[in-house]
């Protein structure tokens, strides 16, 4: 016979102590909720990633009061095209935001914020999410690897891109996300300014992510490569073959994204998906650190104002925030990916000396998500006509997978067996 199961419950479980979960975790600490912050890990761990926080999240952690004691401050960003030739593309002073992001290691930066929130009063688990717990007509909680079983009255997924809260919550269909892998490694090398590489796999064909050179803790770089799979997760070895030719003997981490909100519902009833898991990675750059952020202190202000209407108020700060760029940006991903001569076209002339010059503002802008708040001008009109373009764009018959599904079922119970048929009437 098993043993005594801890039965313990909350008003919120938040599942995953990334930078979403984290947030969420300390906003509704400090908003008097008794919340439950529960991760696999034990920290401080390791996570692949590209170790930047954009301007964004600059200004969310300022907000927040959290300060960050190992961070390098970073700015401009250098692009390299396939035939060699460079662009600068500008970090500049926003009216939300500052004119700089921090280049900072995640072992450093999700330890913080997870201390952060345990100092407001989230209370600290260690363990996965196992056996779901159903209430009612809604997913209530987890039975842990630890023996514990957490039952709270709202569940926040900050599990990642494969998000076990979301599976289980019928929330995710894998088929229609826009999903990518990325490798990331530290090698020996003086990087002062962020570098981002496109390339191509043979002339005119071009390769569907890109790679980096991102300042690193202490002497080190942090170098890696992403790669766009639409919705083909089978194509996930690539980009590890590729790794070992960049990286050498320099050990690698990995992880997958899932982009622009394709494929998700990120929230309905009782549940409410985070970061990754509502696929909140920008589908043009991958930068998934500041949405997540985001998301996390809007699912909080949501849950905090309400249990009952909390995944209603949620979707629609979502749409207000992301409701315009991501649809998009995910266009112009899918259009690109599947068209590689198109793409290595637009890589070309991105970065021809003259064009890249003149379009560099305006690209940073929409690229990073910068447009709202962005001072008025040239370069601000010009990436919102971009915006405008990648929403068109969205619109197209055949893109119509990328949309968010509205017709998942929320099983909140394993689906019943259907009934077995009458027996024939007798004549």
């Amino acid at each position: 016979m098993g043993g005594t199961v801890d039965t313990q419950r909350y008003d919120v479980l938040v599942v995953g102590a990334g930078p979403a979960g984290s947030v969420a975790a300390l906003c509704l600490a400090r908003g008097g909720a008794r919340v439950a912050l529960l991760d696999k890990a034990s920290f401080p761990r390791d996570k692949a990633c590209g170790d930047l926080v954009g301007p964004r999240g600059v200004r969310l952690l300022e907000d927040l009061g959290v300060e960050l004691p190992e961070s390098r401050q970073v700015g401009d960003m250098e692009v390299s095209g396939p035939t060699g030739r460079r662009v600068s593309l500008p970090c500049r002073e926003g009216s939300s935001y500052p004119g700089h992001g921090v280049a900072v290691t995640r072992l450093v930066f999700d330890d913080v914020l997870r201390r952060a929130a345990v100092g407001a009063g989230a209370e600290p688990r260690t363990g996965r999410a196992g056996e779901p717990i159903f209430e009612g007509e809604g997913l209530a909680g987890f039975v842990t690897s630890a023996g514990e079983e957490l039952r709270a009255d709202v569940v926040l997924g900050a599990d990642g891109a494969t998000s076990h809260v979301a599976s289980v919550a019928g929330l995710v269909d894998p088929a229609r996300s826009l999903w990518g892998f990325a490798l990331r490694s530290y090698v020996e090398a003086d990087v002062e300014v962020p570098l981002i590489a496109w390339w191509e796999t043979e002339p005119w064909k071009a390769f569907a992510g890109y790679g980096w050179a991102f300042p690193g803790p202490g002497p080190l770089a942090n170098v890696g490569l992403g790669m766009a799979l639409l919705g083909d997760r089978r194509k996930g070895a690539l980009p590890v073959r590729l790794m070992a030719r960049i990286a050498g003997d320099a050990p690698s981490l990995g992880g997958w994204l899932k982009m622009g909100m394709a494929g998700t519902e990120a929230a309905r009833g009782r549940v409410l998906l985070l970061g990754d898991a509502a696929g909140l990675v920008n589908p043009l750059q991958g930068e998934g650190i500041a949405p997540a952020m985001w998301s996390g202190r809007a699912a909080a202000e949501a849950v905090l104002a309400g249990p009952s209407g909390a995944a209603g108020r949620y979707r629609e700060a979502l749409d207000a925030r992301f409701g315009a760029y991501y649809p998009a940006a995910a266009a112009i991903q899918a259009v690109l990916v599947g068209r590689p001569r198109a793409a290595a076209l637009v890589e070309r002339v991105l970065t021809t000396g003259v064009v890249g010059a003149c379009l560099a503002g305006s690209w940073a802008l929409f690229w990073n998500d910068l447009v709202d708040g962005a001072p008025h001008g040239g370069a601000r009109n010009v990436a919102v006509v971009a915006g405008a373009a990648g929403r068109a764009l969205s619109r197209a018959p055949q893109l119509r997978a990328l949309r968010r599904p509205h017709g998942l079922r929320m099983y909140s119970r394993p689906p019943r067996p259907p009934a077995p048929p009458s027996p024939p009437r007798e004549r």
